[in-house]
């Protein structure tokens, strides 16, 4: 097999190598069946089994019961949810924290289905930096954040607290790189394709009492979360590949130890890079402004210049490292460290921008 690259992309991103394996097989001939898991049928008892072990370790790994929440597999990316969302239960009004291009998207689209107040945003500083001291009003449908910005390289490190109002996330970008009490959210979703699997499903877990109570009904059939819990994910016919991977990448990270092996993992992942803005910072700059926003998914930075910046990512590449580039909108660079990038490829990385470094300083 040929030698695997150091994967910085920032999604489609870096998958497990025993979940790739797991696809590369499966592609082939399924459970035994001299068949494609992509030729199929998703009703058959064999994907049927797919399905139901990835719910239950969707909601393993997050703590929440089958009871009270749902786990849903639904496709048109993250995107599509951000219209979905307010769709079913925007009634009055519903507010939204602004952090970075893809909040900004779903409040575009929130705002065609009726009020939406922007309560906090940090685009003042090219959100550069988590909004602080955030007030709510407390009579809202809901509300909504994006924990993780892969563009502008930000994190929330807590969860917003919004009292009795629902509390909606879009965690596409750093779905279980950490423990949290997930609990405390009404609806979760995440697009795969950059830390749960490869692109075309999106994963939707949602309490379940807030549709029966809060959801409407006067949307086309498609838009309702209802068809889909009813339907568990098979009102038509969902990503059947893409799903199987999600269950696998999650049936590695129970493997590897669960949620707190991921944070602490990625917490030294990220301080490896992160300590080199902090002792070169002559060189290179840090796109955040405050250490406490540091993304541990998505490390954004400049250099000196944009032509050194162009021979960083140019030399990287002769190291096989790819992805480096920072996102068109902003420029830079930017590693992109998911669970599934080994700290092996971080340190190499590392070791990169020092003698990068000694060269150019």
């Amino acid at each position: 097999m040929a030698t695997r690259a150091h994967n910085f992309f920032a999604g489609p991103a870096v998958l497990p190598l025993s979940v790739v394996e797991a696809a590369r097989d499966a592609a082939y001939d399924f459970a035994g069946l001299g068949m494609s898991i992509m030729e199929i049928s998703h009703r058959s008892k064999e994907f049927d089994a797919v399905v139901q072990k990835a719910q239950a370790d969707v909601l393993e790994l997050m703590g929440l019961s089958a009871e009270d929440y749902a786990v849903l597999f639904l496709g048109g990316g993250a995107s599509t949810q951000f219209a979905m969302l307010p769709m079913n239960f925007l009634h009055r009004k519903a507010e939204y924290i602004n952090t970075g291009e893809w909040a900004t998207k779903a409040i575009k689209e929130a705002k065609m289905m009726g009020e939406t107040v922007v309560v906090a945003s940090s685009e003042d500083a090219n959100f550069n930096y988590i909004p602080g001291n955030l007030v709510f009003s407390g009579d809202a449908d809901y509300v909504h954040f994006t924990s993780n910005n892969t563009i502008y390289g930000t994190e929330f490190k807590g969860t917003p607290d919004t009292g009795d109002v629902p509390l909606v996330c879009d965690m596409s970008s750093d779905i279980f790189s950490r423990e949290l009490d997930f609990s405390r959210y009404s609806m979760i979703y995440a697009g795969a394709q950059k830390n749960l699997g490869p692109a075309g499903v999106t994963l939707v877990v949602v309490k379940k009492s807030w549709i029966e109570e809060k959801a409407k009904t006067d949307i086309p059939t498609m838009l309702k979360y209802k068809t889909h819990v009813a339907k568990e994910s098979m009102f038509n016919t969902p990503p059947v590949f893409p799903i199987f991977v999600v269950g696998k990448t999650l049936e590695w990270i129970k493997s590897e130890g669960g949620l707190a092996v991921m944070q602490e993992r990625n917490e030294k992942k990220a301080a490896l890079l992160y300590d080199m803005f902090d002792n070169l910072s002559d060189f290179y700059k840090g796109a955040v402004a405050k250490k406490e926003d540091r993304s541990l998914m998505n490390v954004t930075f400049r250099l000196p210049s944009e032509e050194l910046e162009a021979k960083f990512i140019a030399e990287a590449k002769t190291l096989n490292m790819y992805g480096l580039k920072g996102h068109r909108s902003v420029g830079g660079c930017r590693a992109s460290i998911y669970n599934a990038c080994p700290v092996e490829s971080v340190e190499a990385l590392a070791k990169f921008m020092e003698t990068f470094y000694a060269a150019h300083k």
